[in-house]
């Protein structure tokens, strides 16, 4: 890369394929010599600079500053020298920020001025939870997200780069003491269950093992963990009591855990998910003391988040692929399954949006308001003149209950697979509502 005087944005910088940047010196260095790489140093930069006023201690503030001096050295192409207005290193960083990270506080959506409480957000995605905290008061101090595409779009709306593999211990050693909540959408696994004692142990080697580690050494107040419903009987069940068990063993009261349907909080997507939420037990909660939000009657239709303006011809499907769906439908059918696709009414509620096989498919739609159907990528012959088209990844976005100002910053294949894998939004915010109330009933956290 080019050093330059015009200002530097790490979004832009990271569209360069963040993954194969590397910026070297003794400062990139972990505990054990080894090169931090370019895309987690941006995690502990971006992580200091949103959290440095906090009143949460950062184990990585030493490290951040090192670096935030090492890249502004690299960009400008110069050995960094306070000025007068510098009067130690966090004032550097001040003046660092503005020259390296004009986009860094543009993103839109900011941490609260003077947050009520603060939480983590493990196996992130795009935010989803940290959407519905957020809403809610709450500020996030440390993120972690795997998928390189995912961060990127995470950097776009909330200002800062995700931490890497949760699973490493120098990931879990990034995130700070004291926090209140730990958010996880966690992927579900099968367990050994070697032992048959149905806990701790048995988790070794799967994703919620970090989980439940993270809550052992960290004793958050609370807990909010989501789920595919299948979980509960996954393994015959045998999956789900070793989780409880766990979350039992590692110190926390749990309520019943519930399936919450997202299209009974304002979003017409029949999305079921199993939530389990808890509560440390020194403080004195009860079960009984939460409920999970009421789920109310449906009152978004698929026409309610349709896009304004006709969408491109792309996203129309052609009439080889139709002819190839129905062959595909008529043939389950025969077989008396159930497979296939299906076009939403208008005044229909979509089906769960989903990643891979027939996500997309599932969730046709009739849209006649595009008149210039002339092909813009390659198709086997013509786009369809039945009005038969995909969703869009904003009609994805909507049906998961981001805002209109939530950017999307990567190609369509990828964003389809972040909204598919986030959670609702707003049935996330309401079931966090319900588990912040016995927190600030009891002045664990402020109203």
């Amino acid at each position: 890369m080019k050093t330059q005087d015009k200002g530097f944005s790490l979004f832009d910088f990271c569209q360069r394929r963040a993954d194969k940047v590397e910026v070297f010196g003794e400062e990139t260095l972990d505990e054990e010599g080894n090169v931090i790489h370019f895309i987690d140093q941006a995690a502990l930069v971006t992580h200091y600079l949103q959290l440095k006023d906090s009143k949460i201690k950062l184990p990585y503030r030493s490290k951040a500053e090192d670096i935030l001096t090492l890249w502004y050295e690299f960009v400008k192409g110069k050995v960094a020298q306070c000025t007068t207005e510098c009067t130690g290193v966090s004032d550097s960083a001040n003046a660092y920020q503005t020259y390296l990270f004009p986009d860094l506080f543009q993103a839109p959506f900011q941490a609260p001025k003077d947050p009520k409480f603060t939480f983590i957000d493990l196996f992130a995605g795009i935010g989803g939870f940290r959407m519905a905290f957020q809403n809610l008061g709450g500020e996030c101090v440390f993120s972690s997200e795997w998928d390189e595409q995912a961060k990127r779009t995470y950097y776009a709306n909330y200002g800062d780069v995700p931490f890497g593999d949760i699973t490493k211990e120098s990931t879990k050693n990034m995130i700070p003491k004291g926090f209140d909540i730990l958010c996880a959408g966690f992927p579900c696994q099968a367990f050994s269950l070697a032992g048959k004692r149905l806990g701790f142990e048995e988790t070794r080697g799967t994703l919620f093992f970090d989980v439940a580690e993270i809550l052992r050494r960290y004793q958050p107040k609370a807990f909010f963990l989501e789920n595919v419903k299948g979980l509960v009987i996954h393994d015959k069940g045998r999956t789900f009591k070793t989780i409880l068990n766990t979350l039992d063993e590692v110190g926390y009261v749990v309520p019943d855990p519930e399936i919450v349907n997202a299209m009974y909080f304002g979003v017409p997507q029949h999305r079921e998910r199993i939530y389990i939420v808890g509560f440390r037990k020194d403080l004195g909660i009860k079960k009984e003391d939460f409920t999970y939000p009421v789920q109310k009657e449906v009152t978004k239709k698929w026409i309610d988040v349709r896009e304004e303006q006709p969408v491109p011809a792309k996203y129309y499907l052609s009439t080889q692929y139709i002819t190839t769906l129905v062959s595909h439908k008529a043939r389950h059918e025969a077989k008396g399954h159930g497979f296939g696709y299906d076009i939403i009414p208008d005044d229909g509620v979509a089906h769960a949006i989903v990643v891979g096989g027939m996500g997309r498919e599932s969730n046709l739609v009739i849209d006649f308001r595009q008149t210039d159907l002339t092909p813009t990528t390659r198709i086997k012959g013509e786009v369809n003149r039945q009005g038969w088209r995909k969703m869009t990844p904003r009609e994805w976005a909507r049906l998961q209950g981001y805002p209109d100002d939530f950017r999307i910053v990567v190609a369509d294949a990828s964003a389809y697979k972040q909204f598919g894998n986030s959670v609702a939004v707003p049935a996330i915010q309401a079931t966090a509502e319900q588990l912040l109330k016995p927190l600030q009933n009891n002045g664990i956290i402020r109203k």
